[in-house]
C-alpha cells in the first residue's frame, strides 16, 4: 500500500539526489549495492550490539537508496531486465539483514526470545510473499495483490524497531511482528488465488477438475509435463523506484 501512494511524493523528495548522482557519473547499480551494505551493516551490526535506534537510523538512509536508484535508472534509460534482477535480489538481502539483527539482539541481550521467534516468522513468510510473486511473473502471470508488501513490511517493523529504542516498551514490537505475521500470511493466500485463477483461465480450466485428473491417473494416462514447467519467463522487467 505505500508503495501505492508514496511513490510519487518520494520520487519528488529524491529526484535532485538522483539527478546529481546522475551527473556525477554514478552507476545506478553503484547505488544499490552501496545501499544494501549500509542496510546490512546498520542491521547487523548495530541491532546485535543493542543500539536498536541508531541501528535504525542508519537503515533509514540506506534504504532511500532503492528509490534513487530507480530515478537515476529512469534518467539514464537504464531501467530494464538486469537493474530489475539486482534490485529484487539485494532487497532480499537488506530485508534479511533487518529481521536478522533483531532475532540475533533478542536471543541474546535483549533476552525476549517471543520477539525473536516472531521476527523469524516474519522473516520467513516476507520471503515467501516475494517469492509468490516472481514466480508468478516467472510464469507469464501477476500477483500484484497483497496488504502487507515489502515497503510496509519494512516500514513497519523499522518504526517499531526504532521506537523501542527510544524506551517504548518492546511490546510495541511484539504487537506489530504478530500483525505482519498475520499480515504477510493473508498476503501469501492472497497471492496464491490471484495465480489460482489465471492459471486456470490460461490453461483453458483443464487442471482445474481434480476428478478428471484422477480419472486420467487411475485409467493409466500420463501428464503432458511431469516436471511442471510448462510456465515461461514473461512480462516486462524493470527497475522500480
Amino acid at each position: 500500500m505505500l508503495n501505492k501512494y508514496a511513490r510519487a511524493l518520494f520520487a519528488a523528495i529524491f529526484s535532485p539526489v538522483a539527478n546529481l548522482l546522475v551527473r556525477w557519473r554514478i552507476s545506478p547499480d553503484a547505488v544499490t549495492i552501496v545501499g544494501t551494505l549500509g542496510v546490512a551493516a546498520g542491521a547487523l551490526i548495530w541491532y546485535p550490539l543493542g543500539q536498536l535506534f541508531w541501528g535504525t537510523v542508519v537503515i533509514t538512509v540506506f534504504v532511500f537508496s532503492d528509490i534513487i536508484d530507480g530515478l537515476m535508472a529512469r534518467a539514464l534509460g537504464r531501467s530494464g531486465r538486469w537493474g530489475a534482477f539486482l534490485d529484487s535480489t539485494l532487497d532480499r538481502v537488506g530485508d534479511g539483514a533487518v529481521f536478522a539483527g533483531i532475532i540475533v539482539w533478542f536471543y541474546t541481550g535483549g533476552n525476549n526470545h517471543t520477539i525473536a521467534v516472531m521476527a523469524l516468522i516474519c522473516l520467513v513468510l516476507g520471503s515467501i510473499v516475494s517469492y509468490a510473486k516472481a514466480r508468478a511473473e516467472g510464469l507469464g502471470m501477476t500477483a500484484n495483490v497483497g496488504i502487507a508488501e515489502r515497503s510496509d513490511r519494512l516500514v513497519s517493523v523499522l518504526v517499531a524497531t526504532g521506537l523501542v529504542g527510544l524506551g517504548i516498551s518492546s511490546i510495541l514490537l511484539l504487537i506489530v511482528l504478530i500483525l505482519l505475521a498475520a499480515a504477510s500470511l493473508y498476503t501469501v493466500f492472497q497471492r496464491i488465488l490471484t495465480v489460482r485463477r489465471q492459471a486456470f483461465m490460461l490453461d483453458g480450466g483443464a487442471n482445474s477438475d481434480t476428478d478428471s485428473n484422477a480419472g486420467t491417473m487411475l485409467s493409466g494416462g500420463a501428464e503432458s509435463d511431469p516436471d511442471g514447467s510448462r510456465g515461461t519467463r514473461a512480462g516486462e522487467a524493470r527497475r522500480h523506484p
